[in-house]
């Protein structure tokens, strides 16, 4: 059963932006609290951020979703973004640690993953319009 398309406007995308780039934050700071005790940074994966990602989703959505216009169904839709665009995803964070910037921190991953799951967005985006 193939599911209708997704429409997301750009208020929508702008606030997963806005999220997005708080979950860049947070593994900013993670990372120097960590350094400051001591600890060494452990490999962290796109199959990691997504669902960190979805994990902040569902909290926005429960404490302030429909002030900021995210419906009840938002998350599942966002989830099955993801799911589509996972082989996208992997491989150009693949491509990027590998060929170029050499990844070597949580929140550089999240930037990567995230910039890449917008572009997947967007570019769907505009083939539906």
């Amino acid at each position: 059963m193939e599911q209708p398309p997704i429409s997301m406007s750009g208020h929508i995308i702008g606030l997963l932006k806005e999220y997005m780039h708080d979950l860049v934050d947070q593994a900013v700071q993670e990372t120097k609290a960590d350094e400051q005790f001591g600890f060494s940074q452990t490999p962290y994966r796109p199959d990691q951020a997504i669902p960190d990602l979805l994990a902040l989703l569902d909290d926005r959505i429960e404490s302030d979703g429909m002030q900021v216009g995210l419906t009840h169904n938002f998350l599942h839709q966002i989830w099955s973004l993801c799911n589509d665009a996972s082989a996208e995803i992997a491989e150009r964070v693949w491509l990027e640690g590998n060929i170029g910037n050499h990844i070597t921190s949580k929140a550089q991953t999240r930037e990567i993953t995230y910039r890449a799951l917008i572009d997947f967005i967007e570019s769907r985006s505009r083939k539906e319009a």
